[in-house]
Order: structure tokens, then C-alpha cells, then sequence
């Protein structure tokens, strides 16, 4: 088999990055169970994980956890998932990232910046 080119490996990024901004996370998997990377990164820096977070994915997030996606990936803004999770008011996606370790203090602004701005300081523990 062939490898792909760079304009087929960019249609599978926006597929699987497409797949975490809408949650199908049954479908996201399928494409991790064949060799993409979970912290693969479209042209702006976002990954699978950042994606879910930010569109309030609970069970994806966890599922991209669970096979390994770093927590703390920001994209090209650097904006980290948890940060994204605590801007849109998603509290379950932001224990899920600081059960799992997400460092409340990567990114600009930070996690912990954010939760303060919008007081939500209890949910970061």
C-alpha cells in the first residue's frame, strides 16, 4: 500500500477532528483503531481532544483519554482543552481533564486564569 499524500492525510485529519467537534465518538475510535495518531493536530494546532472538550463531548473526551491523548496538547493559540472546557461552562469535560491530570496552568491564558475570569475556581478542586 502506498503512502498517503499530503492532501489525503489532510482529509482524514478533518474527518477525525470533523468526528470529535460532533461527538461521534464510536466512529472517532474506529479511526484510532487503524493508526491515527489520538493526538493528531489540524492546521490550527487542535486536536481530537481540544475539539470534543470545547464542543462539550463528555463521552468523547473520555474515550480520547482512555486511548492516551495528552491532556495538555494546546493548539496554535495556545489555548489548552481544560481551558476551553471551563470557557464554555462544561464541568463534567473539566474533571474529566483534571482527574486525568491537565496542567491548570498551561496555555494563555491558563485554565486557572479562565476559572477565575468566569468564576469557576471550585470546579479546578
Amino acid at each position: 500500500m502506498e503512502p498517503l499524500s499530503e492532501e489525503q492525510t489532510q482529509q482524514l485529519v478533518t474527518i477525525v477532528t470533523d468526528l470529535a467537534r460532533q461527538g461521534r465518538t464510536a466512529e472517532l475510535l474506529e479511526f484510532l483503531d487503524h493508526g491515527m495518531p489520538a493526538d493528531v493536530q489540524d492546521r490550527e494546532g487542535n486536536t481530537p481532544l481540544m475539539l470534543a472538550a470545547y464542543h462539550g463531548h463528555t463521552e468523547t473526551v473520555r474515550a480520547l483519554i482512555g486511548r492516551g491523548a495528552d491532556v495538555d496538547l494546546r493548539n496554535a493559540r495556545d489555548q489548552s482543552p481544560v481551558a476551553g472546557a471551563l470557557f464554555k461552562g462544561e464541568d463534567a469535560i473539566v474533571e474529566a481533564l483534571v482527574g486525568a491530570g491537565a496542567d491548570l496552568d498551561a496555555g494563555t491564558p491558563s485554565a486557572r486564569a479562565t476559572a477565575e475570569m468566569f468564576g469557576r475556581t471550585a470546579l479546578l478542586g
